[in-house]
């Protein structure tokens, strides 16, 4: 038979259960205080690497940071994410704060600056010991004079080397040697989620250390989409802009640009550009004075889940090509409207931010393929990379939809219609209602094709929305864009 326990055994029992438990929890807790990031050593190892960067401009701010990606990836009527300076989406000019840099600091006249003279602050780095610092366009853009702070209290005066408005990034040299070189991180380890270390000069407190996570990587702005930023939530203020963002290695993995504010100040979501794109821009300033990027000359769109099964991906994926641009590269390869772009030179294209990087990273003159889904298939195209040398202005013009089973009224466009807009064919929206409505279809719009066809009547709109299956994708233009709408029949 079984013993039977006493009441002084079970008691026994639960203070050796007890006892267990709690040394498990003190084990937990030591591994979870040993795990936790030295944040002390590694700024000790890297600040002397991290400079103050002040300026004196003769107007009162400097431009925006980063501009339009070239590649029509993001029309004007959807760039709402980022405000700029000040308002402000940019970590850029503290021109609030004080000069420490020990200059005259007197704007009220008598020197050759005058009232209109205006001083910022902001923050870069050391590349390398004889005195080259990367930083951002937009901290020295417009700059008279720039001058260096380093971390052991020397000032210099630094010559701006070169500057990338495109990538934000701004090379300067310094008459200095045996400087400490920060390390460069390989951007393909940084990891979602791996603690970072930024330095920078926020309202001018120089040597200023805050820490974070990597939010996300590959983030594509509406003000930056050549730059496939690292999103971090490392406090990033005013004056950060232009200093390095480390990993706990000590490398730095990239150079802290931009903020999402309402309020100018720091909410959680600031944005580095990754040193990679930066080191390639630096090497070209360095070697020609200006930066070469490629261009086909396409507007592109995200494939969303209802476009994917429009053209019978078998996921979203890649970039759709809204519209080409007469005379432009893609044009002369035969890329078309409604092609999806899944690969440029054997690199899959995931998302369609992806793309404009991709491309401006290929020399211009040299061949690149195109892997693309067209009508159901995968085809190869080879495109001759042109060369980007100015914003691109896209023509305006509305777009438009169907009856039946779209819940549109449309009619042709008239004489003059045509002629204003330059639009062949077409049909505009007057009225929108039902499914069409509901994806977005409105009054004004033109539709342009549907799934790829051309249209240029109601009544060829009719035949080919009969013949579609559930999904349907428009293709439409509004305003300055055109874009597809993908459109659930039911």
């Amino acid at each position: 038979m079984p013993s039977s326990i006493t009441p002084r055994d079970a008691a026994g029992v639960l203070r050796l259960g007890l006892t267990l438990a709690a040394a498990i929890l003190i084990a937990a807790c030591s591994r979870s205080a040993s795990s936790a990031p030295d944040f002390a050593d590694l700024a000790d190892q890297v600040s002397p690497s991290v400079v103050n960067i002040s300026t004196v401009s003769a107007t009162p701010e400097a431009p925006a940071p980063v501009g339009d990606d070239g590649q029509g990836q993001i029309p004007d009527w959807l760039k709402k994410f980022l405000e700029q300076h000040g308002k402000n989406g940019s970590p850029g000019d503290g021109g609030q704060a004080p000069d420490n840099g020990g200059r005259d600091n007197d704007s009220g006249g008598g020197d050759d600056a005058g009232q209109d003279a205006a001083q910022s602050l902001g923050s870069g780095f050391i590349l390398s010991p004889d005195g080259y610092i990367l930083t951002n366009q937009h901290v020295v853009s417009d700059a008279k004079d720039v001058t260096v702070r380093l971390s052991d209290h020397r000032q210099l005066p630094a010559q701006v080397v070169g500057v990338d408005e495109r990538s934000d990034i701004a090379l300067l040299k310094i008459e200095a040697t045996g400087l400490p070189a920060v390390k460069l991180a390989d951007i393909g380890k940084t990891r979602v989620g791996e603690w970072v270390l930024a330095i920078g000069s926020p309202y001018g407190f120089e040597n200023t250390v805050t820490a974070g996570i990597v939010s996300a990587t590959s983030r594509a702005l509406p003000d930056g989409t050549y730059t496939p930023f690292i999103q971090t939530d490392a406090p990033i203020n005013p004056g950060n802009s232009g200093g390095p963002l480390f990993n706990m290695r000590g490398e730095v993995i990239g150079i802290n640009s931009q903020i999402y504010s309402q309020t100018g100040g720091y909410q959680g979501l600031s944005f580095a550009i990754p040193i990679d794109v930066a080191a390639q821009v630096e090497q070209q300033l360095l070697a020609h004075g200006k930066v070469e990027r490629g261009r086909i000359g396409v507007t592109i769109q995200e494939v969303s889940q209802g476009l994917a099964q429009s053209f019978g991906l078998n996921k979203p994926a890649g970039a759709l090509i809204s519209s080409v641009e007469k005379g432009s590269p893609a044009d002369k390869a035969g890329l078309e409207s409604g092609d999806v772009i899944l690969g440029v030179n054997g690199q899959k294209v995931e998302r369609s931010a992806e793309l404009p990087p991709m491309v401006a990273n290929v020399k211009p003159g040299t061949k690149a393929t195109f892997d693309i889904w067209r009508k159901g298939k995968r085809e190869t195209i080879t495109v001759t990379v042109g060369e980007f040398k100015g914003q691109k202005v896209a023509s305006a013009s509305r777009s438009g939809g169907d009856n039946g089973r779209l819940g549109l009224a449309v009619r042709p466009l008239t004489k003059d219609e045509h002629q204003q807009s330059q639009i062949d064919g077409g049909l505009l929206v007057e009225n929108a209602g039902g499914p069409a409505a509901a994806a977005g279809i409105q009054q004004g719009d033109v539709i342009l094709a549907v799934n790829g066809t051309a249209v240029k009547s109601v009544a060829q709109l009719r035949a080919l929305v009969a013949k579609a299956g559930k999904h349907v994708a428009l293709l439409i233009q509004r305003e300055d864009a055109k874009i597809f709408v993908p459109v659930d029949l039911g």
